[in-house]
């Protein structure tokens, strides 16, 4: 059992030099106590330590370092740009052109409200093409899209805008009584 029978044995106490249990009082400090590997039955090939990377993270390769022509890295990792990284695409001209022209053709009867989005869906359109042209992008059909639904928001917007004009403009009850709508007058036959 153990060498001082007055002390409660601790049955989680680490095992002493000699094999023997130790008690509570004489637990030895954790930073002396035995560890995985040099536990006794615990042999050189039985726990191996986990596996190392080639860059020392575990289970994590190392980055691939950019020249540095001279100077420190800012950071371990490549900006965008250069070889080897593929920049992502920049596709929200051709979206936005697409989004606004949709809202252009289903808000036309809103007094104006889709010649402007429809405008900008064309700014945005065109933007968007030729981002797609230099290789930017890569959402050409949405572009081409908002392209031509902004030109028919703006179409049918100033179609609209026009036929509210002219019919306030045509209406000959319009300009009379302007000053009191619910004026009335009542004649009565003798």
């Amino acid at each position: 059992m153990s060498e001082n029978s007055d002390q409660p044995v601790d049955p989680w106490a680490p095992p002493g030099p000699d094999g023997v249990q130790l008690g509570k009082a004489a637990t030895p400090p954790v930073h002396d106590q035995n560890t995985v590997i040099s536990m006794p039955g615990a042999g050189a090939g039985e726990v191996a330590p986990p596996p190392v990377a080639p860059g020392g993270a575990y289970g994590y390769p190392a980055p691939a370092a950019p020249p540095s022509y001279g100077y420190p890295p800012s950071s371990p990792y490549p900006a965008y740009g250069q070889p080897g990284w593929q920049q992502a695409p920049a596709n929200g001209m051709g979206t936005t052109a697409m989004v606004l022209g949709i809202v252009a053709v289903v808000g036309f009867c809103f007094y104006g409200l889709g010649v402007v989005l429809g405008v900008l869906a064309l700014i945005f359109g065109i933007i968007g093409l030729k981002k797609v042209n230099r290789g930017e992008a890569n959402n050409r059909g949405m572009a081409i899209a908002g392209i031509v639904l902004g030109g028919v928001g703006v179409l049918v917007s100033a179609v609209f805008l026009g036929f509210i004009i002219w019919a306030i403009t045509m209406d000959p009850g319009s300009m009379e009584g302007a000053d009191d709508p619910f004026a009335t007058s009542l004649v009565l036959g003798r």
